[in-house]
């Protein structure tokens, strides 16, 4: 049976005036939904804001958030909208101003809003992946034989990309381990011990919150310490924006990327670039991108159409991202983590893999059973969760002291899903003993 929300959906997108072969009238598909008022969600009422799939615990929102159903509406409206005027609202040849242009506009504004910064710093781009894709491989000072960082717990895609400089730009590749199990303190002193002993570094690759464990690092300080010893960061906060309550100035870094489709719970397909103003120069155009100025962010980012639904829909959810408050988003968020961490602390064999300190944690959040060593180990938990227990989660290999399960809830996840992932691992904490 189909869900009623989603049949809702449909109707209102679709079944009237399409279905029916009626006319149209120019921006009916168009129309905003009722106004998101800042703080006017209750983080207890999240749930009842999303269609998920029934009969899964769903605990992997790291992948992407799927759109609360405002969102998703606005998206179906959008498309509609797009797919209707085609051309001449790509063109921005359309009498009443709606276009390309204006949702661009709209779209960069809402996100530097979010971020705290100026719409012209911040480029809108088809992934976070792609943002920082940019960043690092069109990174402008960097000569031969200079080297660039990153450690193990960095995304794979940034790691090819810091591979690339060296394969490509003859670039010196250091990669260096974080301590497990770390702390502030040791963050920091890894990251200063790989400056010192690594004297033409010019390039370092940060990442906000690990996508394989959900470590937080103290990226201020880590930017701070790199600037002084004349070392450019690239932050990757594609698990940090919205997610935790902050600005982009609490970073101090002039060059950041993330994911809208994840914290965001904006449309698949969507990331965000940020340069501050006075570094532009510093990353080159993307592809020889001349149809923007030259000094502007929109030519660091490739040419090609894009889903312009997608973009468009991006000012709704960042109202969505209002209506809760990014403060209560965390508050919530690291409640549902902490439920299941707190629940199986006295599990032998269950391995959390961040520290207990708030300010090194967030939703995002990695455990390892004892004895799980391998990566097809881990594979199996992953599918063991799953088949027996109907839990989504997914192993991330890559890290240095062995592979790992990862949990992330999301703004849909009840306390019902992350009490049966406690339950679970009562049950099969001695998979591998």
């Amino acid at each position: 049976m189909t869900d009623p929300h989603r049949r809702h959906l449909l109707h209102a997108a679709l079944a009237g005036p399409i279905l029916a072969g009626a006319p149209v009238a120019p921006g009916a598909l168009a129309k905003a939904p009722a106004t998101l008022a800042p703080g006017s969600i209750d983080v207890a009422d999240l749930p009842g804001h999303f269609d998920v799939e029934p009969g899964v615990h769903n605990l992997e929102a790291g992948y992407w958030s799927p759109m609360p159903r405002v969102v998703a509406e606005a998206y179906a409206r959008n498309v509609l909208e797009v797919n209707r005027t085609n051309a001449m609202w790509a063109r921005n040849v359309l009498p009443d101003g709606r276009g390309w242009g204006a949702t661009l506009l709209a779209a960069q504004s809402a996100i530097a809003r979010q971020v705290g910064c100026s719409s012209d710093e911040i480029a809108v781009t088809r992934s976070g992946a792609d943002a920082l894709q940019m960043l690092i491989c069109n990174y402008r000072n960097l000569s031969l034989g200079d080297a660039v960082i990153h450690c193990d717990l960095d995304y794979d895609v940034m790691i090819s990309a810091i591979q690339w400089l060296g394969s490509h730009r003859g670039a010196n590749v250091v990669r260096f381990a974080m301590p497990e199990p770390a702390t502030t303190a040791s963050i920091l002193a890894a990251y200063d011990d790989v400056l010192r002993r690594t004297p033409r570094a010019k390039l370092l690759l940060v990442t906000q919150v690990s996508n394989r464990t959900g470590l937080v690092t103290p990226v201020r300080e880590i930017v701070a310490m790199a600037r002084a010893r004349g070392v450019d960061t690239i932050v990757d906060a594609a698990h940090g924006i919205a997610c935790l309550d902050y600005q982009l100035e609490d970073l101090g870094a002039d060059f950041v990327g993330w994911s809208v489709h994840k914290w965001t719970s904006a449309p698949l397909g969507l990331g965000a670039m940020y340069i501050r103003k006075s570094r532009i120069a510093d990353i080159d155009v993307a592809y020889e991108n001349r149809g923007p100025p030259v000094g502007s962010i929109a030519a660091r980012v490739p040419a090609g159409t894009v889903d312009f639904g997608a973009v468009m829909t991006i000012p709704t959810a960042v109202d969505f991202h209002f209506a809760v408050g990014a403060a209560a988003k965390e508050r919530h968020l690291r409640g549902l983590r902490n439920r299941w961490v707190d629940a199986v602390r006295d599990v032998p064999g269950v391995e959390i893999c961040v520290p207990d300190d708030p300010a090194r944690y967030c939703a995002v959040t990695s455990f390892r059973l004892k004895g799980m060593t391998s990566d097809a180990q881990a594979q199996q938990v992953q599918r063991r969760l799953f088949e027996r227990h109907r839990i989504m989660t997914v192993w991330r290999g890559g890290i240095a002291r062995g592979p790992a399960i990862r949990v992330t809830p999301g703004l849909y996840t009840t306390a019902a899903d992350v009490d049966a992932l406690a339950a679970a691992l009562r049950a099969e904490h001695a998979m591998f003993a």
